[in-house]
């Protein structure tokens, strides 16, 4: 019986990257991901991201979320097709400030989307000379 689990899980996992694969093929495809440095200046509530003027995903971290990212996980946020071509890229970060105030912030990137996968990354950087946190987005 167990052997059959592990078959159905294994055959599950294929499934699945074989699905991604066709629906996201990797000359076309863009991945965006969330880090978060430390966290220490900024408390992460929620993120916006616009891509070419129109919105394309929002998510509401949960504590244990914001935990995860903080122990330096990285959350795949948003996987698509994207043309080749100059695109360009808007996040909006809200969440909690020094001293407990609302916060939010937007950062943005033009980049070109050239033959084969992107990867961005959306990255939440703690500044300890400004006591402030920064907002990137960076290109892997």
């Amino acid at each position: 019986m167990q052997g059959l689990k592990k078959s159905v899980v294994d055959l599950n996992k294929d499934l699945q990257l074989m699905e991604e694969e066709l629906l996201f093929p990797s000359s076309t495809q863009l991945s965006l991901f969330v880090s978060l440095d430390i966290g220490q200046y900024f408390t992460l509530e929620s993120v916006k991201v616009k891509l070419d003027g129109k919105q394309v995903v929002t998510h509401l971290y949960s504590e244990r979320q914001r935990q995860a990212l903080a122990r330096g996980g990285v959350q795949r946020l948003y996987l698509t097709n994207l043309n080749l071509g100059k695109h360009t890229i808007v996040a909006f970060f809200t969440g909690i400030g020094p001293n407990g105030r609302p916060y939010k912030r937007a950062t943005e990137l033009e980049f070109q989307k050239k033959q084969g996968s992107q990867y961005l990354e959306l990255a939440i950087i703690d500044d300890s000379a400004k006591q402030e946190a920064k907002f990137t987005i960076k290109q892997w």
